[in-house]
């Protein structure tokens, strides 16, 4: 049995492998561009006068007003919105990001950098940040790799004074559908084998003893989505000198082919609320995924909905 295991493992290992070959360029598919940028391009980036590029900070208010990048703007919305899945709640959540990201002063014509504390302290914030934007039909946005820390490790330059929006923003969202999910696309995967759903929450959540990050009993339900397979969203990700930073391409494939996903696999991931599906969108991507899709109202939604099945009892944390 142990060495059936094995060899199923090198197989799924040695296809992702393959198709890596093949997909290198894959981000481009689901971004424009590597999502991902160092310090130091970014740096370049914002002084440099060919360019238009505006800092995003995703942190809570209080440490962003103690210190921030230098010109950046605090959009704390990207990390607190919730959302529904159904037209309503699409044409809702289109709506209040057009009105917040216009007051901003953000017309879509610069590139936007988003950060967070560290990649892994605020459920995968930023990400959640640059998925939003694409979704709206923004491209031309980055997350900042290595966040926070990693610009202050560097000597950069940093404020503690909030500059002044002069001038409101044009920005205009319009709708990427496809990298998104809605509830019914998840339903109809439970019965589709072609589909796999992906849950990247934490392992409290995925084992039903708490309903979210929110709190135990913040969502009426506690479970997983029946058929899911479970990936820890943060064991895409590895620590470097007190910095935390997406694993290799190579490295996240291995992760997926020992669950045996691979980059031709169609994909919907979900935890709860969008971010940290979105931190793993990211991962997904740039290992040579082209087919993935966030259920961005995830659990939050599904765990609303009597009519939506689950599991919620005497669950292994294996899966």
């Amino acid at each position: 049995m142990f060495n059936t295991t094995k060899t199923l493992l090198r197989n799924n290992i040695k296809k992702s492998n393959l198709l890596m070959v093949n997909l290198k360029k894959s981000f481009a598919i689901n971004f424009t561009k590597n999502p991902l940028i160092n310090v130091d391009e970014a740096y370049n980036d914002f002084n440099s006068k060919d360019k238009i590029t505006k800092f995003v900070d995703v942190r809570d208010t209080d440490s962003f007003i103690a210190s921030h990048i230098k010109g950046a703007q605090n959009i704390n919305e990207i990390f607190t919105y919730l959302s529904t899945s159904d037209q309503s709640g699409i044409d809702e959540m289109k709506k209040e990001f057009e009105k917040v990201f216009q007051n901003y002063g953000i017309n879509g014509n610069e590139q936007i950098i988003l950060y967070e504390e560290c990649l892994k302290t605020r459920f995968g914030a930023s990400c959640r940040g640059l998925y939003l934007f694409n979704l709206f039909g923004f491209s031309n946005v980055r997350v900042l790799h290595g966040a926070w820390e990693s610009w202050v490790a560097k000597g950069l330059p940093v404020s503690s004074e909030v500059e002044a929006i002069n001038q409101k923003g044009t920005f205009s969202p319009s709708w990427n559908g496809s990298i998104f999910a809605n509830k019914q696309d998840v339903l109809d995967a439970l019965n589709n084998k072609d589909v796999v759903l992906l849950d990247v929450r934490d392992y409290d959540e995925w084992t039903a003893e708490s309903s979210s990050p929110y709190g135990v009993d913040f969502a009426p339900k506690k479970g997983r989505i029946p058929g899911a397979i479970h990936i820890f969203w943060k064991d895409f990700m590895y620590e470097e000198n007190g910095m935390t930073y997406m694993k290799s391409p190579e490295e996240i494939l291995e992760i997926t082919a020992a669950k045996g996903i691979t980059p031709d696999k169609n994909i919907i991931i979900y935890c709860f609320k969008g971010a940290r599906a979105s931190n793993s969108f990211i991962a997904l991507s740039t290992a040579g995924f082209t087919n993935i899709r966030n259920y961005f109202a995830s659990w939050n939604e599904w765990s609303r909905d009597d009519n939506c099945p689950y599991e919620g009892s005497n669950l292994s944390i294996n899966i």
